[in-house]
């Protein structure tokens, strides 16, 4: 009898074996999350179509699309088969509801990704970018990241259009705001840190994001301002301007790469095979894909470049744009262009794979399915919240404080006016995600939690945002002439930066400018705080204002912060990313131009100032700081050698408070002449009252004297450089 059973156990054993063994058989290898993804790819490939495909690179809508600018076609039957969605919902089911169609309705079970603009927060939104690079915080920017990538990820998104890192230098331009200022470097840094904190170390962890760097590029540089247009751009300016943020990036580890809308030098961007092709994947290794902006294939058409939507998805594609975002080129002649010979199948293929790529690193295939949770568990957390002050009272800049007219401590009285005072909803800026004007504390609200207990404060709208009413004024007059000192809230609406924002004057509206002319009747001290998403021009307003702080657009938790600073509480530490012209006709205007061919005198303007009302790096602090010698660990060096600098600087003042050393470069004499001065490193430290810190630059000789020539290579040459701190230059000779 026992030996029956023995034989009967053995024989199950066999069968269950054989199944097992049938099923692992069955089982494609594409769906074993144990096998290496190349090999998935190459699996799920080969069981492909052609029409499955091409549907892998085309990139449709689902959701409520809150952008004007992106009225397209409409998409009402969304295939099962469609490699990627913009997601314009918050609910996490919705999403899901389309994912199960795109698992157990196609053929083959490929998930979704799904994409979205979180720019500088999804629903706990932070300053606008351009703000956040005057904090020079850039593990700061990363925890920000973080925690949009968090609420993105819960909510259903899976990959952000971000971050955006043109190298911005005319601030008419609307999408100078999205950006890290006008500094190739200080782009980069910022770049590294956000993608860092989209994606984490893991792209599957149920809170992290793919990045996706943009516009690539030169899109900034677009002629006056003017979004969308042409761009002028040299090889050699491309090379040492607006490409090494980019490259930067990469390096990082962004996953994907959005394509540019503008026409670089007659090869627009959404159609370069140089700079989509030959850099990116070819010399710098990008093993992702690229995406094209909003409709930017069929807009090939409008350039001038293609005669019909068919030629402009063969221009693209043969370029290195990976995925369609919108223009239905791809979906309606990729495959008649397979067939007609005009596009490879191994090009499908590669561009395919890249999508498969990070769908796989995304962990889609395991888990298609966001965990529904509700939004108390997804948005606004506490420590999210507490992120989000930080990071607005480090970027706000202290642009004048004369006679230490600020921190108003003993005041009693104080006037608070102007359009931006109870104005929440412009506060947010724009590309503001899913926030929401009751998120945001209004500066009024801000300033009555602060000093409320502690002096009387009137309020009066004074005049709108824009137009030509004056009615308003006598009642600001009357308030002014009760206080003991005037914060006047003046700025900009969310939707006067952003996409399709440009602007001919970066000064307010004159309705504003008047506002504080005759606040200044009452003969009381005038704080003026501004609102804004981009530089301003502030020439008539500079005269008459006795302090200025400029809060950007400072998201969510801004108010408290400027609250703070006026108060004392907080001790400013921003500095400028970007220049404040002394007027919009002196657009460009940035740091690091290159010589001009006459000195002294010769070649500037004969009506105005040549020089800026605020350059790169100014910020004023309620403490000072003072400055070693700068000194260098040899002042002659040859190629290979180390050199390293030390400054040590000490907080003379009876506040502590925090200071950020920015490291330039110049290069007097090269045989591609090259800016005046050029950020190679910066560093933000904390001080004590009285404290004294060192700050350390570790200059690598290839890196930081060397230049890039209009092919991309560096050189470094022998001869004098300077090392520049504040005002001080050290000489330091490179011998062979």
């Amino acid at each position: 009898m026992k030996k029956r059973a023995l034989i009967y156990m053995l024989c199950l054993l066999g069968t269950l074996c054989t199944l097992s063994a049938k099923d692992k058989k069955s089982t494609p290898l594409y769906k074993d999350a144990k096998a290496p993804i190349e090999r998935r790819i190459d699996d799920l490939l080969s069981r492909m179509t052609l029409e499955e495909k091409v549907m892998q690179l085309n990139q449709y809508t689902l959701g409520q699309n809150n952008n004007v600018n992106n009225i397209g076609e409409e998409v009402k039957n969304i295939p099962a088969e469609i490699g990627s969605l913009i997601y314009f919902d918050v609910d996490p089911e919705l999403r899901n509801g389309m994912q199960k169609k795109a698992m157990e309705e196609s053929r083959l079970g490929i998930p979704i990704v799904f994409g979205y603009d979180v720019i500088h927060g999804f629903r706990t939104v932070y300053p606008i970018s351009l703000g956040q690079a005057c904090s020079w915080n850039p593990g700061l920017v990363e925890q920000a990241c973080a925690v949009a990538a968090q609420e993105a990820r819960m909510s259903g998104v899976d990959w952000t259009f971000s971050p955006m890192i043109d190298v911005a230098h005319d601030p008419r331009w609307g999408r100078v705001a999205e950006g890290y200022g006008e500094d190739p470097y200080t782009n980069g840094v910022f770049a590294a840190a956000s993608v860092h904190g989209y994606q984490g170390d893991d792209l599957s962890a149920k809170d992290r994001v793919a990045a996706c760097l943009k516009h690539y590029v030169g899109y900034s540089a677009s002629e006056a301002g003017r979004d969308y247009v042409y761009t002028e751009i040299s090889q050699q300016t491309l090379w040492d301007t607006y490409l090494p943020p980019y490259e930067v990036g990469v390096k990082a580890g962004a996953a994907t790469l959005m394509s540019s809308f503008n026409d670089i030098s007659g090869v627009p961007g959404s159609a370069n095979h140089y700079t989509m092709t030959e850099v990116l994947k070819n010399r710098w290794g990008h093993d992702g894909f690229v995406v094209s902006d909003w409709g930017a294939v069929k807009q090939l058409e409008n350039q001038g470049l293609a005669s019909t939507k068919k030629e402009a998805a063969r221009y693209s594609f043969n370029a290195g744009l990976d995925m369609d975002m919108m223009s239905h080129a791809y979906d309606s002649h990729m495959k008649e262009l397979v067939e007609e010979g005009k596009i490879t199948m191994a090009q499908i293929d590669e561009s395919v794979r890249r999508v498969l790529r990070l769908k796989f690193r995304l962990g889609l295939f395991e888990q298609p399915y966001t965990p529904v949770t509700n939004e108390k568990e997804r948005f606004l957390r506490p420590q999210s919240m507490e992120v989000a002050v930080r990071l607005a009272e480090e970027s706000m800049v202290l642009l004048k404080n004369e006679n230490q007219l600020l921190p108003v401590a003993r005041q009693k009285r104080i006037a608070v006016i102007g359009p931006m005072a109870k104005n929440g909803a412009d506060l947010l800026g724009s590309w503001c995600g899913h926030g929401q004007d009751k998120d945001a504390e209004t500066l009024y609200d801000g300033l009555l939690a602060e000093f409320g207990k502690k002096a009387g404060m009137r309020y009066a709208e004074g005049c709108k945002v824009e137009g030509d009413d004056r009615s308003g004024f006598a009642e600001a007059l009357a308030a002014a002439q009760w206080s003991d000192i005037v914060v006047v809230c003046l700025g900009e609406k969310k939707e006067w930066s952003g996409e399709n924002a440009s602007r001919s004057t970066i000064a307010l509206p004159q309705i504003q400018e008047e506002l504080v002319t005759e606040l200044k009747k009452a003969g009381k001290p005038i704080v003026l705080v501004l609102v804004s998403g981009r530089p301003l021009e502030l020439n008539r307003l500079e005269s008459q204002c006795d302090a200025i702080l400029e809060i950007w657009q400072p998201g969510v938790n801004g108010a408290r912060s400027m609250a703070g600073i006026l108060s004392g509480r907080i001790n400013p530490s921003g500095k400028l990313a970007i220049t404040f012209p002394y007027s919009t006709g002196q657009i460009p205007i940035y740091y690091n131009r290159r010589k001009s061919g006459r000195r002294g005198n010769q070649g500037i303007y004969q009506d105005i100032t040549s020089e800026p009302l605020y350059p790169f790096g100014h910020g004023l602090s309620y403490t000072e700081f003072k400055y070693g010698t700068v000194t260098p660990s040899a002042t002659r060096v040859k190629r290979g050698e180390k050199l390293s600098v030390e400054v040590n600087v000490t907080n003379t003042g009876t506040r502590d408070g925090a200071e950020t050393v920015h490291w330039f470069i110049a290069d007097p004499y090269c045989s591609i002449t090259r800016p005046m001065k050029e950020l190679k490193y910066f560093e933000k430290q904390q001080f004590k009252a009285g404290e004294t810190k060192t700050f350390h630059f570790d200059v690598d000789l290839e890196r930081d004297f060397g230049f890039v020539n209009k092919n991309g290579e560096r050189f470094l040459e022998a001869g004098e450089y300077e090392i520049i701190v504040k005002d001080q230059k050290v000489k330091i000779e490179l011998v062979e």
